[in-house]
């Protein structure tokens, strides 16, 4: 994946971004959006993106979760973390239309100390709904089932809790109805469904919860099945192409009724492009198929998603591939620059200074030219090996 990079094209990224770098100006762009790096809140604040006030369909983050140790890519906590969050609300709600949405997906937190969970979370969204003036359209439970067993004191030193494997995600939106579509995530009938459908024969009748299931109800093809909002409580194996066998993530993905994801395929081309340039890679990074599920269930093509805390960009990406614009902003420099690596050359069409993008001339190529005009760095700067 994105191997235009090492075989068409050279990219030389600085170390730190120059002294005195506007942040409301975007680092990278590509032909439908715009990665920008630094605080999110100031950014979103400047003049710049006035214009894009009430036009962003969807904004969808992750944004740090209240952790008791800290992270390199920041984190607070208390009462600090619950007002910092909530000051968001009403900048992400004059982000988008009038029939837009806000998705946050979020952790759990822990008491320090103790092997109780914290409501940190609990507060800070109930406050961000408040302070926003939004409605909770639904809340979705991604269940994760390749996540490392944690908290490691009480899960695997005492013993006396199990395995956290479950964030939260809360769809949310300045109205009752945004704009949504379910048959646009439709999953594949499972076999027995399948069967059912075309043979026609099942039991009809009341059910013990009081639910009458028509003569009819099942005879109708509706082109797949309607997802759930939580992933199945039964023990999948995780999607890991390292242990299990080539196509099998996409095997469940696509014939199971479940809301899931896991964040563990070593063949991922953006942490390939990473470790070529020595560079770190995002250590909390968004599963593509998660960011797709939300995408095209509240988005249509054209639409316009926002992420403001975009870390590795993969919502830039999953938004660029289903031909959404899109505004990412990351605060740090390196995990933003390097965003750049989910994107095919061909793609961007411009850089800031500190990102310098050459054409590889073979025998054979002759007048490519380079996407931004030539850059001498200063003496003094340092760069990632390539």
């Amino acid at each position: 994946m994105h191997v235009s990079w090492n075989t068409t094209h050279d990219l030389v990224i600085a170390r730190t971004s120059q002294e005195g770098r506007d942040p409301s100006q975007p680092i990278y762009q590509t032909n439908l959006g715009s990665a920008y790096c630094g605080d999110s809140q100031q950014i979103l604040r400047s003049p710049s993106f006035d214009t894009c006030k009430g036009k962003v369909q969807l904004a969808f983050t992750s944004p740090p979760f209240p952790l008791n140790t800290k992270k390199k890519y920041g984190n607070l906590q208390g009462e600090d973390y619950i007002a910092w969050f909530a000051n968001y609300a009403p900048l992400l709600r004059d982000m988008v239309t009038d029939d837009g949405s806000i998705v946050i997906e979020i952790g759990n937190a822990w008491v320090p100390g103790e092997p109780v969970m914290s409501t940190h979370v609990l507060e800070a969204f109930l406050r961000f709904l408040k302070k926003g003036d939004l409605h909770l359209c639904q809340e979705f439970i991604w269940y994760n089932p390749a996540r490392l067993p944690s908290p490691i004191e009480w899960v695997n030193r005492e013993r006396v809790r199990v395995k956290d494997a479950f964030t939260r995600i809360w769809w949310m939106s300045p109205v009752t109805r945004p704009k949504a579509d379910n048959r646009k995530v439709l999953r594949k009938y499972s076999p027995s469904m399948r069967r059912l459908i075309e043979t026609g024969k099942y039991n009809a009748g009341a059910r013990p919860s009081e639910h009458h299931i028509g003569a009819e109800s099942f005879k109708v093809d509706n082109q797949g099945a309607i997802p759930p909002n939580v992933g199945g409580v039964d023990a999948l194996p995780s999607l890991d192409g390292l242990i299990t066998p080539i196509g099998f993530a996409e095997y469940l993905e696509q014939n199971t009724n479940l809301l899931k994801a896991a964040n563990t395929l070593s063949s991922d081309g953006y942490r390939k492009f990473c470790l070529d340039r020595g560079a770190p890679v995002h250590p909390a990074r968004m599963p593509a198929t998660l960011v797709e599920f939300f995408v095209k269930f509240l988005t249509d093509e054209g639409d316009q998603v926002l992420d403001p805390f975009g870390g590795s960009n993969t919502t830039g990406a999953v938004a660029q591939s289903l031909g959404r614009r899109w505004l990412s902003v990351e605060a740090d420099w390196t995990y933003a620059a390097h965003s750049i690596g989910r994107f095919e050359p061909s793609q961007v069409i411009s850089t800031c200074d500190d990102m310098v993008i050459t054409p590889i001339f073979s025998d054979t190529q002759e007048g490519a030219q380079s996407v931004q005009t030539s850059y001498e760095p200063d003496s003094e700067a340092t760069f990632f090996n390539q």
